[in-house]
């Protein structure tokens, strides 16, 4: 429950969450622009090296309850700050060199990148208020495809000039930026304190006061549930179906732009980038459209956009461009919706905690498959158009799970609607 008290808006918290948005999935992203000259260099086939993308993914699921349980003993700020410098560990050990490395390093940068999955709608849930809560998770959404945009853009021209593992090793900036972000919008010492979980109110001369609201009922008068919850089971469904889309795609579009429309691997890198820029106008259209037409309706056209890129690239792969940026508007529209009806469902900071570690969860461990599933169905049809067919089936687990779980959801909480 949020404080009724009006407060300046923390705008130091909203630049650090950005800037950690930039960290969370760029780094995964990375491999997919140089996924020929990686399997080259390392030796590994389509479906091998699709775990390279699967793996972070897969730590989102298995690793998800332990990061729940690690953000509600730690404490939000701790768990944000041992994320931060989690990835950047990770992301020098998968850098290198070798299968081995690659390997572990991922492993290791996913494992933490999931605690920050975990506390982000936690923090956005206890900073921020409930009639900005919206565009924050459409700001911090955006961050996740920026980062991904720029990575997608510029790793394949980094590993031409550099190698690939300086071109890997290069994101850690990132990781830098973002801790420092952390440290300025908190202090250090909060950084690196454990402690409950207690919101940080931005007063007018720029310092913080903690109020700890954890003890509030819920205005609902009901017990939070989670995997008891319809309306969070919806969403868990449809967030499996958009991550398994999202992260087949981030994948293997490169590839599928090379063998299908017969660019280098520097064009297809750089033009699937496209699938991570148009993601910013749905993370951030997306919440503003839903204010005026309602989650559903919003969802419903997401959920066409989604639709119509995976049935475009069987259909007429030339016009790669509009599917793409189809795609990439779907899926930054999806993620933002799922997060920001989480936010809502939840009664208080416990259950927004729970909630977002069973909807990741889910939703991570089904899509986890994706990478290596779309890389095997390509290697055992020697083509892109069955593994299109395998991401189709995403598109339409999120458009009928989603729709009925968000409105579900609304009627919840609007019963008067």
């Amino acid at each position: 429950m949020h404080l009724s008290t009006r407060r300046p808006f923390p705008w130091r918290v909203l630049v650090a969450i950005i800037l950690i948005g930039f960290i969370l999935r760029g780094p995964i992203i990375a491999v997919a622009p140089i996924s020929g000259i990686m399997r080259s260099d390392l030796g590994l086939n389509a479906a091998q090296f699709g775990l390279v993308t699967s793996l972070p993914v897969l730590c989102f699921a298995v690793v998800t309850p332990f990061a729940s349980y690690f953000v509600g003993k730690g404490g939000a700020n701790f768990a944000t700050m041992i994320a931060i410098l989690g990835v950047g560990v990770g992301s020098i050990i998968r850098s290198a060199g070798g299968v081995e490395a690659v390997f572990v390093g991922t492993i290791v940068m996913g494992a933490f990148i999931t605690v920050g999955n975990v506390v982000i709608p936690v923090i956005i849930r206890r900073d921020i208020s409930p009639e900005r809560v919206a565009i924050v998770t459409g700001s911090y959404t955006s961050a996740l495809n920026v980062g991904s945009m720029i990575t997608s853009v510029a790793t394949a021209p980094l590993a031409l000039a550099f190698g690939w593992q300086i071109a890997l090793l290069s994101w850690t900036g990132f990781v830098i930026i973002a801790a420092i972000g952390w440290l300025v919008a908190i202090g250090p010492r909060a950084a690196f304190t454990v402690g409950p979980l207690k919101p940080l109110i931005e007063t007018g001369a720029g310092d913080t006061v903690a109020i700890d609201t954890s003890s509030v009922p819920s205005i609902r008068g009901t017990r939070p549930q989670t995997w008891r919850n319809a309306s969070a089971v919806l969403l868990s469904l449809a967030f499996a179906g958009q991550a398994f889309t999202y992260y087949g795609l981030t994948a293997w579009f490169p590839s599928i732009l090379e063998d299908e429309v017969g660019f280098s691997v520097t064009a297809a890198g750089s033009s699937s980038s496209i699938f991570q820029i148009a993601a910013v106008i749905g993370a951030l259209g997306a919440p503003l459209l839903s204010r005026r037409i309602g989650v559903p309706r919003t969802l419903a056209i997401v959920a066409v956009f989604w639709l119509s890129c995976p049935i475009g690239l069987l259909l007429a792969p030339g016009a790669w461009l509009a599917w793409g940026f189809t795609g990439g508007v779907a899926q930054g529209g999806g993620i933002t919706l799922v997060f920001v009806l989480i936010v809502q469902l939840a009664m208080n900071g416990t259950h927004a905690r729970r909630l977002s570690a069973m909807i990741q969860g889910v939703g991570y461990a089904l899509g986890a498959t994706s990478p290596t599933l779309i890389g095997a169905v390509h290697d055992a049809t020697g083509g892109w158009q069955l593994p299109i067919v395998v991401l189709g089936i995403g598109t339409l687990t999120f458009t009928v799970a989603g729709l009925a779980g968000a409105i579900r959801a609304t009627r919840v909480l609007a019963p008067d609607v």
